[in-house]
């Protein structure tokens, strides 16, 4: 059970990971110092945007 929590939360930040990495950069050069944990819950929302956006979508008749 643990390493199953374990992998699940590595997994969870391996795919978080781009989003959160662009915004830091993104924020940084607006002038927001942000560190990666800081911005981490908006790299989850972007994270399920995109994922949600760009996920086939299918019509049931």
């Amino acid at each position: 059970m643990i390493r199953v929590l374990l992998a699940a939360i590595v997994v969870f930040l391996v795919t978080t990971f781009p989003a959160t990495w662009l915004l830091m950069l993104f924020l940084g050069n607006v002038g927001l110092g942000l560190s990666y944990w800081g911005t981490l819950p908006l790299g989850i929302l972007v994270s399920t945007l995109l994922g949600g956006v760009s996920a086939p979508t299918f019509v049931v008749r």
